[in-house]
């Protein structure tokens, strides 16, 4: 009887080191309860083709994006998530792929429109990265979430995120 109450326990502390699915977000689960919505962007940039032509022809300054006393959900830190939405690089590899990027909940997130608020994006640091080819479609991260602000050359993020596992987002 020892011996079977020795087998089970060992497997119960086997199974309890096993990660379990992350947890599915969406965009409102980034905004503390009561925080009001972000507004949706003026004019949602769809044509990734038409990038290069576009940063080209801009000629006033970028429109600012409301950070200031921007909540977070402090609660989320440290939680293995999963989360869908768009990527807006910071750097392109040599080799073609981008492997640190704004994640944000809409395609074209700060291009020609004010940058979502601190608490709809997540820095995303992936070893795999993507092919800057793939960028126009949507995407699910997984990983751990940390809530930090950080500062980048286009916004700042208030989450940020080493993705374990990043796939073409399929409903």
């Amino acid at each position: 009887m020892t011996r079977l109450r020795h087998l089970l326990l060992s497997l119960l502390l086997a199974s309890a080191g096993l990660h379990a699915a992350p947890r599915t977000l969406d965009w409102a689960d980034l905004l503390p309860e009561g925080a009001a919505a972000p507004l949706p962007p003026l004019a949602a940039f769809h044509e990734l083709a038409r990038l290069n032509s576009l940063l080209s022809d801009e000629s006033g300054p970028a429109a600012p994006q409301q950070t200031e006393n921007t909540p977070l959900v402090e609660a989320l830190d440290g939680q293995e998530i999963r989360l869908p939405g768009y990527l807006v690089p910071l750097y392109l590899g040599r080799d073609g792929r981008v492997r640190e990027f704004l994640f944000a909940p809409y395609v074209g997130a700060c291009i020609h429109v004010p940058p979502p608020p601190p608490n709809q994006l997540v820095l995303v640091r992936s070893e795999a990265g993507v092919p800057i080819s793939d960028l126009q479609r949507p995407y699910w991260i997984e990983g751990m979430l940390k809530v930090s602000r950080e500062a980048t050359a286009l916004a700042e993020a208030g989450y940020q995120m080493n993705a374990t596992r990043l796939v073409p987002y399929e409903e």
